[in-house]
Formats: C-alpha cells, sequence, structure tokens
C-alpha cells in the first residue's frame, strides 16, 4: 500500500486561468499522509516553520514581520484585514481600479466601515495624484488599500509608490498581492507594505483552502484595541492564538498545509529568479500565440504584470467562448472569462507549473478550435 502514491497516474492539465494554478504530482501526492491530529506539537511546528517560510517569500524582516495563516480562499485575507485594522472614527481609502479591488469596497459596505472608494478606469494604472489630493484631503484615512495585480486585467498597479504616499500620511498600507506573490518580485520594504495577502493555490503553485497574510507584527498586536467587527476573521485573535499555542485557532487544513510545504520546498529549489523568469517566458509565448492569430488585448503592454493577458472577444459571429472552452478542455487546457464589465474578454494565465512549451501546445489546439467552429480572428474597430 505504501508504493501506491508513486504509481499513481495522475492526467495532467494545464490551467490558463488566474488560479488554482497547475500544480506538480509530488505537491499533490504530499496530501497523501498518516492522519494526524492538528492539536499535535508535531503539526504546530510544521505551522511555525511555514509561517516562516511565507514571510521569506514576502521579503519581510523576520523581527519586524510574521505571517497568519487562515483557512478560506483568498477573499477570507480581504475581510480579515479591513475588518481588523481600522481604528475607531478612522476611514479607509481603497485605490480602485479592478473588481478585486471592488471586493474589498464591498467588504467596506458589509461592515458598514467608513471609506472612500477611489475609482477609476480598469484599464489604467490609477492616477498618482487623485491619491495624494484624497490623503490630503481626508486626515482620518488611516488605512489605504490596493490589489497589486488586478487578475481581472492584468494591470500591474504602482504600489511602492502609493505605499509612500500613505505612509507620508501616518496611514498603514495593505495590499492584495494574492495573484502576484511569489511569481514577480516583491519586497516588503522595499515596497512601502505593512500588510500583504495570498492563498497557497496561487503564486506557490499548492492546493486550495490556506490563505495567508505577512504583516507588521506591532500593528497587529495594536489592533487588539480596535474595534471587534468578526469573530472568525479577526487577524489578532488568530496571531495572538498561534503565539501562544502554535496552532490555529479553529482547525486547519490539514493536507493542504502539506502540500503548501512541499511547495515551498519546490520553490526554494527552483529559485527566485529562475521561477520569476519562467513565468515570463509563459507571458511572452502567450503574447506570441495571440499575435500569431490576431487577437488583441485590451491592455497596454507597459502596464501589464506579465502574468495575465485580458484578450477581446473576436467581433466575427462564430465565436462562442463556451465552445472554444470546451474544446480546449478537452484537450487538456483551461482558458477562462474575463472580468470586466463592459467589455467581452477571456483570459490566459501565465500562473503555476507550466513552461512556454504548454502555451506552444495550447496555441495549436486554440487554432484547431477557431477551425472547428469556423471562427476568423477579425476586428471591426
Amino acid at each position: 500500500i505504501s508504493n501506491i502514491p508513486y504509481l499513481m497516474k495522475i492526467k495532467r492539465n494545464v490551467l490558463l486561468n488566474p488560479g488554482p494554478a497547475t500544480t506538480t504530482d509530488t505537491v499533490k501526492l504530499a496530501q497523501i499522509v498518516p492522519d494526524i491530529c492538528p492539536r499535535e506539537k508535531e503539526f504546530a511546528d510544521n505551522m511555525k516553520e511555514l509561517r516562516n517560510q511565507l514571510v521569506k517569500v514576502a521579503h519581510g524582516d523576520k523581527d519586524k514581520h510574521t505571517a497568519v495563516l487562515f483557512t478560506g480562499s483568498g477573499t477570507i485575507n480581504i475581510d480579515i484585514c479591513l475588518n481588523s485594522l481600522l481604528p475607531e472614527n478612522k476611514k479607509i481609502l481603497v485605490v480602485n481600479n479592478g473588481a478585486y479591488s471592488s471586493r474589498a469596497v464591498e467588504v467596506c459596505q458589509y461592515y458598514g466601515m467608513p471609506h472612500i472608494n477611489l475609482q477609476s478606469s480598469v484599464f489604467d494604472i490609477p492616477n498618482l495624484d487623485d491619491v495624494k489630493q484624497t490623503l490630503d484631503e481626508n486626515p482620518d484615512i488611516a488605512l489605504v488599500y490596493t490589489t497589486h495585480h488586478e487578475t481581472g486585467t492584468g494591470v500591474l498597479n504602482p504600489i511602492r509608490e502609493i505605499g509612500k504616499m500613505a505612509h507620508a500620511h501616518n496611514a498603514i498600507f495593505v495590499v492584495d498581492t494574492t495573484s502576484s506573490l511569489g511569481m514577480i518580485p516583491f519586497d516588503m520594504e522595499e515596497d512601502n507594505v505593512d500588510f500583504c495577502m495570498a492563498s497557497a493555490q496561487k503564486g506557490l503553485m499548492a492546493m486550495t483552502g490556506l490563505s495567508f497574510i505577512v504583516g507588521n507584527r506591532a500593528i497587529i498586536e495594536a489592533s487588539q484595541h480596535y474595534p471587534k467587527r468578526s469573530y472568525y476573521c479577526n487577524l489578532f485573535l488568530q496571531y495572538d492564538y498561534f503565539e501562544r499555542t502554535g496552532q490555529m485557532h479553529f482547525t486547519p487544513p490539514v493536507q493542504t498545509i502539506y502540500a503548501t510545504m512541499q511547495a515551498l520546498k519546490e520553490y526554494w529549489e527552483e529559485g527566485e529568479a529562475a521561477k520569476f523568469a519562467r513565468h515570463r517566458r509563459v507571458f511572452d509565448a502567450i503574447h506570441r500565440g495571440i499575435d500569431k492569430l490576431g487577437f488583441k488585448d485590451v491592455i497596454r503592454k507597459d502596464i501589464q504584470s506579465g502574468l495575465v493577458v485580458s484578450i477581446k472577444y473576436p467581433d466575427d459571429p462564430n465565436w462562442d467562448f463556451d465552445k472554444v472552452h470546451d474544446y480546449c478542455y478537452e484537450h487538456g487546457f483551461t482558458i477562462y472569462p474575463g472580468k470586466i464589465s463592459t467589455t467581452d474578454t477571456f483570459r490566459l494565465c501565465a500562473l503555476g507549473a507550466i513552461d512556454e512549451s504548454d502555451i506552444d501546445d495550447f496555441f495549436v489546439v486554440l487554432e484547431k478550435a477557431l477551425k472547428e467552429y469556423n471562427i476568423k480572428v477579425v476586428y471591426n474597430d
């Protein structure tokens, strides 16, 4: 029985959606472990090492920063940071140019937290002059929030500049790095970030169910005196429980944690520079493929993250995303619809354990799908 995992033949699918990402078989099989009660010291030791490793991925200072783990998808991090880190009688500024910062606005609305939704075009980076003006005019802003990589479009936001302005106005800076951390360069200190967040199934190329926040330990400890807006989703409560017991306050996703430990081992074995370069190769291969077939992307290349390409639907009446998706899916490739309310798009993403050869193979399949359904890649504008 012990040899069964090594004999398994796992079909490999290439996921070109923005997460969960394609994983290695060794990460998948890391979940097959002896049953263990998550309250055992052995498991607590694993989580302690995992937390230290996550601070390292974010290039944090081990004495200044800590990682706090939660069970849930990436959205739980948005909820936790916003509801936990806002002092009484203060306000949140959401620098919003996409669907995921819009989600932060919804969190503020649901909790009834005072906030400013500084909304701008999803097709561009935010106007930094508008950010500064808003901070100048609202001295009660205590928390500035934005998304590093707006996954719905592929826009990479200028977080270093926004963070510098936030700190100049005595506000903390919280950044959603869910679809950028571990895939492109990031540094907590150099990028002026107090809190970042991600999930295991994205840049770490592990499994869904584990999310984490890396942030300033002193600010977390100060937040115990802030208004309590949630029980399960409170950052200080989870942090404090980890510090006192080494464990999650509530039941952790045991198997996902083992997979994440294996994924981090492979992360460091590949090396960050090599991993970042591989994601860039995949991104460049996507652009070569869409250019060859005549597709148009909707975001200027100079502000793209290098991880997601948003592609405009062709104007041919035969175009049918669902049919194309299903054809590609049947041949081992997953593509994903866009997330721009004003424009019909689909996305191809450079996440996961894939390389440019996978992209070359994908475009062979996509071209066959276009021929199968007599689709011409034409645009009328």
